[in-house]
């Protein structure tokens, strides 16, 4: 691993100021699309992503429902943890425009894997109730699930890319699985206001984000090799 792939270990106690710009974006979008749904009135289903979508070949929905929340609470908390986790990729992706793009991009493909993964899963154990079959997913949390999978590897590395096998990698994984298993199954997602929580999208967005952010930083940084 190079050293310009490194990342400072005092990243994570930056003034806000120094937080990188793609995440300021990033986190503005989230916030702008929100207020602009709720100043327009516009239910929030209207932008969702549901099976009669992928079945009929819209697939605008895998991406707009990544913008769209139920409330202020829910765009607070994925706001909160895209922001946690997602300012040491940004910094390892590169703060010039390449980096930024690369950032948005990986953003965006661990949601729609995420949502993708979920969808297939769903259509694997239908219930036993037909009229209970419908799902519709909304917010950014498994996208910003993807930078938390990113970031268990830049633990694992102590700053730089680490194997996706590392021990750390490993414990956060599982750890990962169980709480929102748990919480998921027994509907105790905090801010979710007793709403279904689609708990198995963040495990798949955690999951991407462990796999995208090898071949991310490949592009980023061109021929500069880092650690799978």
């Amino acid at each position: 691993m190079r050293d310009d792939l490194q990342i400072s270990p005092q990243a994570g106690r930056e003034p806000l100021l120094n937080v990188p710009w793609t995440l300021i974006v990033l986190v503005g979008a989230l916030v702008g699309a929100h207020a602009a749904r709720v100043l327009l009135g516009v239910p929030a289903d209207s932008f969702a992503l549901t099976a009669e979508d992928l079945d009929r070949g819209r697939f605008a929905p895998l991406v707009t429902h990544l913008f769209v929340h139920a409330d202020w609470v829910h765009l607070a908390m994925n706001s909160a943890f895209t922001l946690a986790f997602g300012a040491p990729v940004a910094r390892l992706l590169g703060r010039d425009l390449r980096g930024g793009l690369i950032f948005f991009a990986f953003f965006i493909l661990s949601g729609v894997l995420a949502a993708l993964s979920y969808a297939g899963v769903a259509s694997l154990m239908p219930p036993s109730d037909p009229r209970q079959g419908a799902w519709a997913l909304i917010g950014a949390s498994g996208a910003a699930s993807g930078l938390f999978g990113a970031t268990a590897r830049l633990i694992e590395g102590r700053g730089s890319l680490g194997p996706i096998a590392g021990r750390r990698v490993v414990g956060m994984t599982l750890l990962w699985i169980a709480i929102n298993a748990g919480l998921g199954l027994l509907n105790l997602t905090p801010g979710a206001g007793g709403a279904p929580v689609a708990w198995q999208a963040h495990i798949f967005g955690f999951a991407a984000g462990l796999l995208l952010i090898g071949p991310a930083v490949v592009i980023a940084r061109g021929s500069r090799s880092v650690h799978e």
